[in-house]
């Protein structure tokens, strides 16, 4: 949830983020969600060319499979395990699974999400299944495995792949807004704001309640994503786990329908940076914006 913004020096080139100080080895385990095509995938690939042991998961486990043959094909291995973040069940038999094969884990980038949107539509007609894919999935996930994160000196990481639509400034709702700026804010908060904007959609009337006016559904869940992302690294402070959010701004990918001013392969080489960032040099409770010049901006 963006408040003061500053430029962020680290981020002029991907790589040298990447090169700078290498803490990671093939013991660091790494989960990307929705990462059988776009962003996530490319993800998948980054951090296993840098040597990490890398889960890919997806909802569709023949598209899933095919993604991991592709990446095999490039002499990269990694795991596979069907996931569907919207499904509490499905996340119980992958966090079952994990637990079984891996046992530690240290990062988490909550990729998976969902628009029923066109660029230039807005329909709230699938509103329940974006939230509970784009918010209620990311969290169960990653309240799911919590337990399950290595503390360690080089900390562990959270990055949820998030949106700028989903910033407080395209809230023009004063009262929610208040809720969300409240510095003692909670998840039953955030649940409370969530279930507000789906009752709306029922009645009709989100139209003129205020809430963001572009993919509005989507920026709803997104909004819900970084105060959950607030709350948990509040929680989260001392017990060296970072959580972050990264909006990659303008993606070529099936969500924007090819369009885009920059691949996925470009925009996950900045996501790779942000998890692969030092201990000392790595925040917490930020949102990343942009390709370049970078904003950085407390959640």
């Amino acid at each position: 949830m963006m408040k003061s913004e500053e430029p962020n020096p680290h981020f002029s080139s991907s790589s040298s983020l990447i090169s700078s100080t290498k803490w990671w080895s093939k013991e660091t385990v790494a989960i990307v969600t929705g990462a059988n095509k776009g962003i996530g995938f490319s993800l998948v690939k980054r951090l296993a060319e840098m040597g990490l042991t890398v889960i890919l998961t997806a909802r569709d486990a023949e598209r899933g499979q095919k993604a991991v043959e592709a990446l095999s094909a490039k002499g990269l291995l990694v795991n596979f395990f069907r996931l569907d973040v919207s499904d509490p069940s499905s996340i119980q038999s992958f966090v079952s699974w994990f637990k079984s094969n891996f046992g530690a884990l240290d990062i988490l980038v909550n990729n998976a999400a969902v628009s029923f949107n066109d660029i230039y539509e807005n329909s709230v007609e699938n509103a329940e299944i974006v939230i509970r894919t784009n918010f209620y999935g990311a969290k169960l996930l990653t309240e799911a495995l919590l337990p399950l994160f290595r503390r360690s000196s080089s900390k562990s990481r959270i990055l949820n792949i998030s949106s700028r639509l989903g910033s407080l400034n395209k809230l023009r709702n004063p009262k929610i807004k208040q809720i969300l700026e409240d510095d003692e804010l909670s998840t039953e908060q955030i649940e409370y704001v969530v279930g507000l904007f789906l009752q709306s959609v029922k009645d009709g009337t989100w139209k003129s309640q205020g809430w963001p006016e572009v993919w509005t559904d989507y920026a709803v869940s997104k909004l819900a994503l970084n105060a959950y992302a607030r709350v948990l690294a509040k929680r989260c402070e001392g017990e060296g786990i970072s959580v972050n959010c990264y909006c990659p701004g303008f993606t070529q990918t099936s969500m924007t329908r090819g369009k885009g001013t920059h691949t996925a392969d470009e925009a996950a080489d900045i996501g790779a940076g942000l998890v692969l960032l030092p201990s000392e040099e790595l925040p917490t409770a930020k949102f990343y914006i942009g390709f370049g010049p970078y904003v950085k901006s407390k959640l």
